[in-house]
């Protein structure tokens, strides 16, 4: 039981970023906005969480730092596709590589040595789990409720999004935008400010998810600490149908088992260290094709009929 407990425990808390980002991703897709630059966005959250957390000491500054550099990427996003009428995927993976090549060239500067900077940052700066008295002895409950704040929250995210989407008029609003904005226009739904403000809301939640990285599941900064979760989660949009209850399932799925191959390393296990790195990404792609492909046999299809498509009045 106290394994079953610790593989969950580094299960909810692996899986934390990735539902956080996922839920972000699931807000600008709803509104017809593909946004490619998760990875990109995620590096600048993680980045920049580390880097105020470090000189100011303060996390909650951090988690704000990163969800306000969050919001700015995805505000050009938003500019380029939705006022510019860029091609969503350029404009997408250009936010990628901008956020790859600039974390990585801001991260070899901080401090007055890289690497102290880093080693430093290990021991001083991080958002330690903490669980109520009560609870550390229950076996499976402890897991759940020995997690960090951030994990707390995306406890309240997760019923609070999927009640939002489908349960008031503003989530109404939010999805006929994605679904037909002509429509939306008729019917009096500003379409532009719409993409705009659920784009950048994604963009903030995505970059905490980066934030989440750098300051509790692997406190510090590495170069390219995200290891690829950008893309993982734009798979696990797909995987949720973009419903937000679903979302978390596809999280813990990575999350678990990325647990189990730590586990298996740890214990000395003969098979190969870069074989069980690939586990958690190869495990992802065999359940999301697995899910498309009972998803087109039962002709349910969650994809937002404008999703990556330009809107502007003028052409109504």
């Amino acid at each position: 039981m106290d394994f079953v407990t610790s593989i969950l425990t580094i299960t909810i808390r692996a899986g934390t970023s990735l539902t956080i980002a996922t839920i972000g991703e699931i807000f600008t897709e709803r509104t017809g906005i593909l946004n490619l630059g998760v990875e990109g966005i995620m590096l600048m959250g993680a980045l920049s969480a580390f880097t105020a957390v470090f000189y100011s000491h303060s996390i909650m500054l951090g988690i704000l730092v990163a969800m306000v550099i969050g919001g700015l990427l995805a505000l050009i996003h938003a500019f380029l596709t939705t006022t510019m009428r860029a091609n969503q995927v350029v404009s997408g993976l250009s936010i990628t590589l901008f956020g790859t090549g600039f974390s990585s060239f801001l991260g070899q500067r901080l401090g007055p040595e890289s690497n102290n900077f880093r080693l430093v940052g290990l021991r001083a700066e991080r958002i330690l789990p903490f669980a109520p008295k009560w609870a550390k002895d229950i076996p499976i409950l402890s897991a759940f409720l020995n997690q960090d704040i951030i994990t707390y929250l995306v406890y309240l995210l997760i019923p609070l999004a999927w009640f939002f989407l489908y349960k008031t008029r503003p989530g109404l609003w939010l999805r006929s935008v994605g679904e037909d904005p002509y429509t939306a226009d008729a019917m009096g739904i500003d379409v532009t400010k719409t993409r705009y403000f659920y784009t950048i809301i994604g963009g903030m939640l995505i970059a905490l998810g980066g934030a989440h990285l750098s300051l509790s599941y692997t406190p510090g900064w590495s170069e390219n600490i995200t290891g690829g979760r950008g893309w993982i989660v734009i798979a696990l949009v797909i995987f949720s149908m973009w419903n937000p209850a679903r979302a978390v399932w596809g999280s813990l799925l990575f999350g678990g088992i990325n647990a189990v191959q730590f586990r298996l390393q740890a214990s000395g296990t003969s098979i190969p260290a870069n074989f069980l790195n690939m586990l958690p990404y190869i495990g992802t792609i065999i359940v999301l094709v697995a899910i498309t492909w009972w998803e087109a046999l039962s002709k349910k299809v969650g994809a937002p009929a404008a999703l990556g498509s330009s809107y502007m009045r003028e052409e109504k």
